[in-house]
């Protein structure tokens, strides 16, 4: 059964045409934290995840992360080997616009501390948005990671947010950048850089 909406199709047999990508969005998995561990992990071929050349782009949707512990950022991994490795070497670019609560404090800044030359640590995916683990206070994420399959091509993503960070500021921050390698990227985990996951889902989208 599908949705149709004034002539157009809006959902149809599980997968969702939207205007924030260029095709169908087909939904492939979603991962919920339970606040016991500092992963969550989308391996190809493994629990429904599909991440290969059936698609030439993925969206990742990052809903209300929430850290246990305060001042804690989110980071991208990708494996090149079926998630037995993590580090797959990357070159990022960010910036970011922030105004605090009291309406006294903005910026619009490029951001040093979180662009990556040639890293292997974690790519940072918030710039500057150390979130909060006050009970109200969360980050949002959408990713979109293009072709990761190719064996010809660098891996090319971006990511843009938006935090609750721990000085009670709101950070809209945009990252991109490339997973520096010809191999093919076929897992993906986030990890906390401070204590677990308290709360949040990870939802994986194939891009037709």
């Amino acid at each position: 059964m599908g949705l149709i909406s004034n002539g157009t199709t809006i959902f149809d047999a599980g997968a969702l045409d939207s205007g924030l990508a260029k095709g169908a969005m087909t939904f492939i998995k979603k991962l919920t934290a339970d606040g016991s561990a500092t992963t969550l992990s989308f391996v190809g071929g493994a629990g429904g995840v599909v991440l290969d050349n059936t698609y030439k782009e993925y969206m990742f949707i990052i809903t209300n992360y929430h850290p246990s512990t305060d001042s804690a950022d989110l980071r991208m991994e990708g494996s090149v080997d079926g998630g037995s490795n993590y580090g797959v070497t990357a070159t990022t670019t960010s910036f970011r616009a922030a105004h605090d609560e009291g309406g006294t404090g903005q910026d619009l800044t490029y951001r040093t501390a979180t662009d990556q030359a040639q890293a292997t640590t974690g790519i940072y995916i918030m710039p500057g948005t150390a979130t909060g683990n006050g009970n109200d206070e969360n980050t949002c994420v959408i990713i979109n990671l293009f072709d990761p399959s190719s064996t010809t091509f660098v891996k090319h993503f971006m990511a843009r947010s938006t935090g609750h960070t721990d000085d009670s500021r709101n950070l809209q921050g945009h990252q991109a950048g490339y997973f520096n390698t010809t191999s093919a990227v076929n897992a993906i985990r986030f990890t906390s850089t401070s204590g677990n996951i308290d709360l949040g889902t990870v939802t994986l989208y194939g891009i037709a």
